[in-house]
């Protein structure tokens, strides 16, 4: 596994490079095609792989994806490295050794039965090129395929520093808002100018309003664009909001609020983009019916098993509507996104077994 693992994390998958991506691509299908998979390539870079289909019959459908948030040059800074029970690098806990995993789980399913290793229905892996980025291009093939499935299995890592694995996620969303207004002097006629940081300013306080961190609503302006010199009247001004949900009716309450904003100097024009990017995955019984079936599995195989319902999105957020999700089957560790980016060396194998285990269940 380490050797497998060692080997996508020094390739370097930015999501803006969609070469590299592909690169990783590869490599995974060939550790497919190795195993006697049918693969797909599809428009936008995702890859389909298809373990014993039975087309009459639905499969497990398990999401993996190929890209880092980590630019070129990342693992100069941040190297692989061992540290006791925690191996470090760039992409490692997300999520490449998911994948790794993955085919590690897959590749016990034949050596125990070489004749018929798959479950029934098989198994299709979706390698995506594109989550870390809102899954643009492969929402579309993600949402078809979890029609098609009798359950999903996501192998983005558990919970930080835990067992625990996600059975429930909020929605995210995006929202830009770019101000118009008319630049003028700030000192021999400011009153012929109309200021968008002005009106920009006003709309922060009108957008954190909308948050209700009681019911899991959150949002933030975390960019703010504007001005051309301290003397001038801004003429333009750009905020850029996170949004959070737990629900989709509370998706719907903040975004009708957002588009009725108005600024209160007519001469400002404000326009709007964005909106809900990935749904809630709402804890429903069919995802807490396979985690009770994962919490067993856990205790047969010597370790206690938790859940929790976390802020941060992943493609599960598409198929959990429209098929039974259980998501955070990776291997565990802490440091997504951040540069002490780490699994946890110790935990990683009881989590591959878990997840063979599921693979043959559920």
């Amino acid at each position: 596994m380490l050797s497998d693992l060692r080997t996508l994390v020094d390739i370097e998958s930015p999501s803006t490079d969609l070469a590299a991506i592909c690169r990783v691509m590869d490599v995974v299908e060939r550790w497919a095609l190795d195993l006697g998979a049918e693969t797909h390539a599809l428009p936008g870079g995702t890859r389909l792989f298809n373990f014993g289909a039975a087309y009459d019959e639905q499969p497990i459908l398990v999401l993996t994806h190929a890209d880092t948030v980590w630019p070129h040059g990342t693992l100069q800074t941040m190297p692989w490295r061992e540290d006791e029970d925690r191996l470090y690098g760039p992409g490692t806990y997300d999520m490449k050794a998911g994948i790794v995993g993955l085919f590690h789980a897959l590749r016990t399913l034949k050596h125990q039965s070489p004749g018929s290793p798959w479950p029934r229905g098989g198994v299709q892996v979706l390698l995506s090129p594109d989550e870390e980025t809102g899954s643009a291009s492969s929402r579309v093939y993600i949402e078809a395929a979890a029609r098609n499935a009798r359950a999903v299995l996501v192998v983005e890592p558990p919970v930080a520093d835990s067992h625990n694995l996600k059975t429930g996620r909020k929605g995210t969303g995006h929202f830009s808002l770019h101000f118009q207004g008319i630049s003028s002097h700030a000192g021999n006629k400011p009153q012929e100018g109309a200021s968008a940081i002005t009106a920009a300013a006003k709309a922060v306080l009108e957008v954190q309003a909308l948050a209700r961190p009681e019911t899991g609503t959150t949002l933030s302006v975390g960019l703010i664009r504007g001005g051309s010199a301290v003397n001038v009247v801004p003429a333009e001004c750009v905020l850029d909001i996170d949004l959070r949900v737990s629900t989709l009716a509370e998706a719907e309450r903040v975004t009708a609020a957002v588009q009725a904003m108005t600024p209160d100097d007519p001469r400002v024009k404000l326009t709007i983009t964005g909106g809900l990017n990935r749904p809630p995955f709402e804890q429903s019984g069919a995802t807490m019916a396979l985690f009770e079936r994962a919490q067993v599995a856990a205790q047969t195989l010597g370790f206690t098993l938790g859940h929790e319902v976390v802020g941060g999105g992943s493609d599960g957020n598409f198929t959990a509507p429209l098929s039974p999700t259980l998501d955070g089957l990776g291997a565990p560790g802490d440091g997504a996104h951040a540069s002490h980016e780490h699994i946890r060396l110790d935990r990683w194998p009881d989590h591959v077994r878990l997840l063979t285990r599921l693979l043959q269940e559920v």
